[in-house]
C-alpha cells in the first residue's frame, strides 16, 4: 500500500469528526459535558472523551469566575443542555476547584468494547468526586528492556563474595 501525500495533510482541519456534521458534533460534545457534570464519571469511547476533555476543563474554568460573570453563565447556558446542573457547576464544582490552577479531569484507558466494534474506550471523570476512586493499572516495571539490562548490569558489577 502506497502512502499519498494527502493523508497526511488536514487541511485545516484541527478538531476530530465524531458525526455526520457540524451541528451533531456540537450536539455529541454538549450531551457529553452535561453528563459528565451530572454524574462526574462517564464511560465514552476514547476519541470522544480525549475531544470532550478540553470544552468541559474550559467551562470549570469559566465557573471559577463565579455565576455573577456573563461570559460564565453564558458559557454554562450554551454547554449544559440540562438546566438544573448550573448551579452545581457554580455551587459545587467551581469552589472545589477553586485551589487548582487547571487539570479539573482524569481520563483512563479501559478494555476495549467487546461484540460490538471493539471502539478503544475510556473513562473520564473529574477529579476529587465523590465516587470510589477507579485504579491505574501500573506496568510491571521489572519486565522492561532496560530494567532486565540494569539488574543483569548490578548482578556483573557486584563482588563475587556477596549475597543479594
Amino acid at each position: 500500500m502506497r502512502l499519498s501525500v494527502a493523508a497526511a495533510i488536514s487541511h485545516g482541519r484541527v478538531y476530530r469528526r465524531l458525526g455526520l456534521s457540524p451541528r451533531s458534533r456540537l450536539d455529541l460534545l454538549r450531551n457529553l459535558v452535561t453528563a459528565l457534570v451530572r454524574y462526574e464519571r462517564i464511560e465514552t469511547p476514547w476519541a470522544r472523551a480525549d475531544e470532550m476533555r478540553g470544552y468541559a476543563e474550559r467551562l470549570i474554568d469559566y465557573a471559577k469566575r463565579g455565576d455573577k460573570d456573563e461570559r460564565a453563565m453564558r458559557m454554562a447556558d450554551f454547554w449544559l443542555t440540562e438546566k438544573d446542573l448550573i448551579h452545581k457547576l457554580f455551587k459545587v464544582l467551581a469552589p472545589r476547584f477553586q485551589p487548582h490552577p487547571g487539570s479539573y479531569t482524569r481520563l483512563l484507558q479501559i478494555p476495549n468494547r467487546d461484540g460490538l466494534d471493539r471502539a478503544k474506550m475510556a473513562v473520564i471523570e473529574l477529579k476529587g468526586s465523590p465516587l470510589p476512586p477507579l485504579v491505574r493499572p501500573r506496568r510491571d516495571s521489572d519486565k522492561t528492556l532496560l530494567n532486565q539490562l540494569v539488574k543483569g548490569y548490578r548482578q556483573d558489577a557486584r563482588p563475587r563474595g556477596t549475597a543479594v
